[in-house]
């Protein structure tokens, strides 16, 4: 810290030795900083050629890790500080920056929540309780995966833990990961926490965010390549991997001995009558691939912080549980919700399907009748990627939140740079979730044309 104090008024005023001006500019200085901790230390400097006294405070604090100065912000949460002093003005934001659906929990998880009833409120096992895992058991069964038992689950805080989890098991510091862009940006976070290199594969908005030839993996691979990971259909752009794609995935996997980490968390939300392809549909991939699930977007129950592994191999499922019990339990009330919202869900996701392809349909049709905007249609998951008219949407995005809006209303957005290795590729793009219901998504793009316009004109 660095204070500027001129005492050229002090030495008009009366005529005093400048070594008295310092001893009495000190004095006042130790007297106004009482809080200053016992590590801050003082100095002084004076120019004499016009009487500026130099004052410097050090504060000496403990060192910051290298892990966590390099830990990025999350392009999702970095704003929410704008958005917070944006509502305590008055001012209402619709919030499209993070995937936290208005659909409604099913009512059999909220009616369980209701009904709890437990005396003590206890640790789960470690791997998840018993019941809770049936149903995950039922569920995979009911999409075709007929071999998996309770034993192929491990249950965790979140997909962001399984994730996590899977991560730690196959990488060791300064072990890469390779990863089609634009990915999930918590990946990054996820990956700097336990030291490894994300290793991107680009896609372009021109192309509707095709996947590169999978021959382009295969170039990426080295002797320090332990994982490739995948999100299936993907956020931020809602990309749909097609069998063939994932058929060469999985041979070059098992051909440089690879583990495929398949997040499918969207399993459910795919439109127009296409299918996902799980990675499990390779069977040959028993000892090579680590499936991530989530609860949070299959049912609209973020804050319940349930999601799980689904593991064929043993050695990596007890590699994996080795973690799960040293953090020794999932939370209990989230999997006694999660339980019950399985119960007879058939109805609810389809209807949450059809809801979502409305909303996707009337989003991408609006933002692309906006002049100089660019929105391929996503296949799958409930985001799409903009291209704005501005040369760096980071910047944008803050400035809609403190400086802009309009009868009382502005909108909160993703900057996409943060879903990139390289930031530069999405400098003048948005993730945007189609999460509000039609009215609120109509305004949220009127609102964005508007402040497009004032933005470019300012």
């Amino acid at each position: 810290m660095l204070l500027y104090f001129n005492v050229l008024q002090l030495q008009k005023s009366i005529e005093i030795n400048i070594k008295i001006q310092i001893f009495f500019t000190k004095f006042i200085l130790r007297k106004s900083i009482k809080s200053r901790p016992k590590n801050c230390k003082i100095l002084y400097s004076l120019n004499s050629r016009n009487n500026v006294i130099f004052v410097q405070i050090l504060n000496f604090m403990p060192k910051i890790s290298n892990r966590a100065v390099s830990m990025p912000a999350s392009p999702i949460r970095k704003l929410v500080p704008y958005a917070l002093a944006a509502k305590a003005k008055g001012t209402k934001v619709y919030h499209l920056n993070i995937g936290q659906p208005d659909i409604e929990t099913p009512k059999t998880a909220l009616d369980a929540l209701k009904n709890i009833d437990l005396k003590v409120l206890e640790y789960a096992l470690s791997e998840g309780n018993l019941d809770y895992r049936k149903q995950l058991e039922k569920y995979y069964h009911s999409i075709g995966f007929k071999d998996l038992t309770t034993d192929n689950f491990i249950v965790t805080n979140g997909g962001s833990e399984a994730l996590n989890f899977a991560l730690s098991v196959v990488c060791d510091n300064g072990d890469e990961v390779i990863i089609p862009e634009p990915y999930y940006a918590n990946y990054n976070g996820f990956t700097n926490a336990i030291g490894v290199k994300v290793v991107a594969i680009p896609s372009s908005i021109d192309t509707s965010f095709a996947l590169p030839k999978i021959e382009e993996f295969e170039k990426k691979i080295t002797e320090k390549t332990k994982a490739i990971l995948i999100c299936n259909p993907g956020n931020p752009t809602g990309y749909l991997y097609t069998r063939e794609e994932l058929q060469k995935l999985a041979e070059i996997a098992l051909k440089h001995d690879i583990v495929i980490i398949s997040d499918e968390v969207y399993r459910e939300y795919v439109y127009d009558g296409e299918k996902q392809i799980s990675m499990l549909e390779f069977p040959e991939l028993k000892e090579n691939c680590i499936i991530i699930d989530s609860e949070s977007k299959r049912y609209s129950m973020c804050g319940v912080r349930i999601g799980f592994l689904v593991i064929r191999s043993q050695s990596l499922h007890n590699a994996a549980m080795l973690f799960a019990q040293a953090r020794l339990s999932p939370v209990l009330i989230g999997q006694i919700l999660a339980t019950a919202a399985h119960n007879d869900d058939a109805e609810y996701i389809n209807s949450v399907r059809e809801e979502y392809t409305k909303r996707r349909n009337l989003l991408v049709e609006l933002l692309n009748e906006i002049p100089g905007v660019k929105c391929p249609k996503p296949k799958g998951a409930f985001y799409c990627v903009a291209e704005l008219p501005v040369e760096d949407a980071d910047d944008f995005a803050q400035w809609m939140l403190e400086s802009f809006s309009d009868n009382g209303e502005t909108v909160m957005v993703a900057p996409a740079s943060g879903f990139y290795s390289q930031p530069e590729l999405g400098k003048k793009q948005v993730r945007i979730a189609y999460v509000l219901k039609s009215e609120d998504l109509k305004r949220s793009v009127e609102l964005l044309k508007l402040a497009l316009e004032k933005y470019n004109n300012k």
